[in-house]
């Protein structure tokens, strides 16, 4: 008998016309049916047959349990070149990097040993999850593309030199290699901590999930690169943060605990060289606070005849710290290791100074004169702004990546005025 709905086969089992072993026969008989075409594809397809056969042999002969700490090993994939580097993190993406922001990086790799491998990371991916650059792919590679080439120019190398001791690395790419196992180590890192340690003291909870994410990767990228050491910035909450979880990450993971030698995090105030203080922030333009990288020359000049200049004031003294970072750090300065103030016998003479604090000591003295020194400090920064523009244009991907910038700045100009 066929039946054709479940009521039917309800009636008639209830009232004894369909017993029990004919009623589990039909359904054996039907399901059957239902898998011979799925039974015939891992019979007949290729890809479909080898999945089977691999899962028949995991039944037979399952991996056992392991307590293996997964994560991202670039030193174990090559991707980076040795264990024992120093992890300096390129700042988030602006459609309008700054001077400063290169000079910083120049300093933190000055800073590094020359024997010791610095691992120069760009947080490509990290930045669209915290909107950076309204999350646009296109306007963050050109932002990297035109930091990466002024730092070059300003340290003095040219892009194939292989004698640098910077291994630069993008966060995508090095996910992209193992993207499992990376994100199997952001994973453990969120479950280790709690949501207010990762928040920590400056989040609240109407702020972006995306910083919290980007705090669990930043982890697991240092975690990825087994280094001896990594910079942070005390004047950075988000660095604070980063630093106070990766201390304790190490400290309480074993696998990490047990390396040696052991991480050393290196917290430092960064030198943020603005051009002035202004404590309104009506007061405040786009472009006169900064030295912008793709300024034309004539605002080595321009900006710095406006910037903050007080006599005998050297705890905030932008022509003195700016002029002291390239002179003093960048090994591409053109006028050497010494800066000199050109002033006639009657002012005092030339004079030649070899590092920053002898600036600082005439300044505040008043043998200084801000005048005579913004004048110099202009020439320095015309120098460099030219350097700078002739390497973003000789640069194709530089060059594009400016134009880029303008452009996503025009599309932020246009979304204002709506």
């Amino acid at each position: 008998v066929a039946h054709t709905s479940f009521e039917s086969v309800k009636e008639a089992f209830i009232g004894c016309a369909l017993s029990e072993d004919d009623l589990k026969t039909g359904l054996i008989t039907s399901l059957n049916e239902l898998l011979e075409p799925v039974r015939q594809h891992f019979e007949n397809n290729s890809i479909a047959k080898e999945l089977f056969n691999k899962v028949k042999e995991y039944k037979r002969n399952p991996t056992p349990p392991t307590n293996e700490f997964r994560k991202l090993d670039l030193v174990k994939s090559k991707m980076i070149e040795s264990e024992g580097s120093h992890v300096v993190f390129v700042p988030p993406p602006t459609h309008k990097p700054t001077v400063s922001l290169v000079m910083d990086l120049l300093r933190q790799i000055h800073d590094v040993p020359a024997d010791k491998k610095v691992v120069l990371w760009l947080s490509d991916w990290s930045a669209k999850v915290t909107s950076s650059c309204q999350a646009d792919a296109k306007a963050i590679d050109a932002y990297y593309d035109v930091v990466l080439t002024c730092l070059r120019t300003l340290r003095g190398l040219n892009e194939s030199d292989e004698k640098d001791n910077v291994q630069i690395v993008k966060q995508s790419d090095a996910i992209l290699s193992d993207a499992s196992n990376y994100w199997i180590s952001v994973i453990n890192v969120g479950r280790h901590f709690n949501l207010d340690e990762v928040m920590g003291n400056d989040m609240v909870d109407s702020d972006s999930v995306g910083i919290v994410i980007a705090r669990l990767m930043k982890i697991a990228d240092i975690s990825s690169i087994t280094p001896t050491s990594v910079s942070f910035n005390t004047q950075n909450s988000d660095d604070m943060v980063v630093a106070k979880l990766i201390g304790r990450y190490y400290a309480e993971i074993p696998f990490l605990s047990s390396l040696t030698p052991s991480l050393s995090i290196i917290s430092k105030a960064r030198s943020d060289i603005s051009l002035h203080r202004r404590e309104s922030e009506g007061l405040k333009t786009e472009n006169d606070e900064y030295y912008l990288l793709d300024d034309p020359k004539v605002h080595g000049k321009s900006k710095m005849k406006k910037a903050f200049c007080e006599p005998g004031n050297i705890e905030y003294c932008p022509p003195i710290a700016l002029v002291s970072e390239i002179m003093f750090v960048s090994p591409s300065s053109a006028s050497g290791s010494s800066f000199t103030i050109n002033r006639s016998d009657e002012n005092g003479g030339n004079v030649a100074y070899k590092n920053r604090n002898a600036i600082e000591t005439d300044f505040k003295g008043g043998q200084l004169h801000p005048g005579d020194l913004k004048a110099e400090a202009q020439k320095v920064m015309v120098d460099t702004l030219t350097r700078l523009q002739s390497s973003i244009k000789e640069d194709g991907k530089a060059f594009k990546g400016s134009k880029a910038l303008k452009a996503f700045e025009k599309k932020l100009s246009k979304g204002k005025k709506k």
